[in-house]
């Protein structure tokens, strides 16, 4: 079992986030007799992945509803699926902006190497 502290240490949360991802319903550790937040393995892996959700940009309130929808059991694995196509989808449309800025730069810098090259002739 991991306290509340060491968990942040472990995942790079900080205890008022982990707090506030309870108070949220995102994360729901169990809790010694002294009232004190003991973490299991499984919490720490649901941790991971709810980071690296983050990671990606998701927002809380989306991973708010994955965390239900998963606390709901496995006849939800399909809403929870579509939850992350929309965020891979989001991540595509982003990532075809960026390759877009980047063509964009390339092609600038192409266009001043070969005003260089004739300069230099």
């Amino acid at each position: 079992m991991y306290k509340i502290s060491e968990v942040a240490d472990l995942i790079g949360f900080s205890v008022p986030t982990l707090r506030y991802y309870e108070e949220l319903g995102i994360i729901t550790p169990a809790k010694d007799k002294n009232g004190y937040r003991e973490y299991n393995e499984a919490d720490i892996e649901w941790l991971r992945f709810i980071h690296r959700l983050k990671q990606t940009d998701m927002d809380l309130k989306t991973i708010q509803k994955y965390s239900q929808l998963r606390s709901q059991g496995d006849q939800t694995i399909e809403k929870r699926m579509k939850l992350l196509a929309t965020q891979r989808n989001r991540l595509l449309a982003e990532k075809r902006k960026i390759d877009d800025h980047l063509a964009f730069l390339e092609s600038k810098q192409a266009t001043y190497k070969k005003l260089l090259a004739d300069r230099d002739r």
